[in-house]
């Protein structure tokens, strides 16, 4: 896990490595401000336009003021909302992250077969429903715990990640059913490297990089679970 970490964020040196950072971080931040956008659309159909409080009387604009201080707040909701994005993101740029890490680390390895576009989104989008709900229900834990329930969040956080993440990139070597079945036998090597991506996902800024940082490290992991596979260069 150390070494997958410290190799992902030293290849920033690489050039093609940088500049699938900057594409990820400015899709990472387009996903967030989407999912943020959307939020507020449901809070303006849910909240009432108007409240009448005891003393105070009606209360104009609830809706509106909720919606821009979600806009305010949005760096405080990335903690919650960027899992989800991360989810997205593996459907849309996984692959590419891969192909630059195996082009640095991992040369003279069999040909990977992309994982087809269309299984990628379907995957990615059915993690996302599912990580949209346990993080929306997190953050009422969290709102109600002290923020203690934060613990609990990022340890389902860390098992839904790790194992979207390495089936996805096992899935460029061996067929679906192949690679549920290495990522049950590798399980208790994956899930603490997925806690500390969820970790990762939930400090405001770092967040924006981590999907990227996250694909370079389960790429890693693949790879150092089975060097069979592959022969590391580096």
């Amino acid at each position: 896990m150390i070494f997958a970490y410290r190799h992902a964020f030293a290849q920033l040196r690489d050039p093609r490595y940088r500049r699938l950072l900057w594409i990820g971080l400015a899709l990472s931040l387009v996903l967030l401000t989407a999912l943020a956008a959307f939020l507020m659309l449901i809070i303006q159909l849910l909240v009432p336009g108007t409240l009448f409080l005891p003393i105070i009387g009606p209360v104009q604009d609830i809706s509106e003021g909720v919606s821009v201080g979600m806009f305010l707040y949005l760096p405080w909701l990335s903690i919650f909302l960027m899992v989800p994005v991360a989810s997205i993101f593996t459907g849309f740029f996984l692959d590419d992250v891969a192909d630059a890490v195996e082009a640095e680390h991992y040369r003279g390895q069999a040909p990977r077969s992309r994982v087809p576009w269309g299984e990628a989104v379907s995957d990615g989008l059915r993690y996302f429903g599912l990580l949209v709900a346990v993080n929306m229900l997190g953050m009422a834990v969290f709102a109600i715990s002290s923020g203690w329930g934060i613990a609990i969040l990022w340890a389902l956080n860390g098992f839904f990640l790790s194992r979207e993440y390495f089936i996805m990139i096992a899935r460029r070597q061996n067929d679906p059913d192949a690679a549920r079945a290495l990522f049950k036998s590798d399980f208790y090597w994956l899930w603490l490297p997925g806690v500390i991506l969820a970790i990762g996902l939930s400090i405001p800024i770092l967040n924006l990089v981590m999907p990227l940082m996250g694909a370079a490290v389960f790429t890693h992991m693949y790879h150092r679970l089975h060097p069979a596979e592959a022969t590391d260069s580096a």
